[in-house]
């Protein structure tokens, strides 16, 4: 149990200090003590882009002066930007939290309906960032990361924010907004 403590204690003191300190909105750390398995959900609901009103607004924007240069390529950067959730991001973060405890001390899985706690990861702002060659800047996100009772949702043992988490790759060749984006989930 004081190895679970540990490893627990760990794991909060990794996230502060790799990515970002969270502000806990909500709950105490110690509420997780003794937790081993979780659930993972992830939530891109109302997700906020800079100098957009909204998500909508930035898809059409896009879009346009993608059509504008070729035709077809609005739509597959439409398709692109929600496919990369599921199969960039989200793979980015649990890839990156499983790195952190190889031996398995906690078990963490979307869809995990047996787990007794859930981690949501709502995304609250979402800025892909570019490069451009000679100019690039990071991608940076938002995200409220919420620990609950799978059963009752409202049992919140803890909530926090990560503001302004930053991503790029490595020595610059981050060309892909999609994989600029994932490197803000795996920090």
């Amino acid at each position: 149990m004081k190895n679970r403590l540990v490893v627990l204690a760990f794991l909060f003191l990794t996230i502060t200090i790799y990515a970002q300190k969270p502000k806990t909105l909500e709950g105490k750390a110690k509420n997780l003590k003794g937790i081993v398995a979780f659930n993972l959900e992830y939530d891109y609901s109302d997700v906020q882009i800079p100098k957009y009103d909204s998500e909508e607004e930035f898809l059409e924007d896009k879009m346009a002066k993608r059509e504008e240069k070729e035709a077809g390529t609005g739509e597959k950067f439409k398709k692109s930007w929600f496919a990369d959730r599921e199969n960039r991001y989200e793979p980015k973060f649990k890839e990156s939290f499983d790195k952190r405890f190889d031996e398995g001390e906690f078990k963490l899985s979307k869809d995990n309906i047996d787990a007794e706690h859930t981690i949501k990861i709502h995304t609250t702002k979402l800025y892909a960032g570019y490069n451009v060659g000679i100019v690039r800047r990071n991608a940076e996100i938002d995200a409220v990361l919420t620990i609950y009772e799978t059963e009752n949702p409202s049992n919140i043992l803890w909530s926090g924010k990560f503001s302004k988490v930053q991503g790029a790759g490595a020595m610059g060749f981050d060309y892909d907004s999609g994989y600029r984006i994932s490197e803000c989930y795996a920090k």
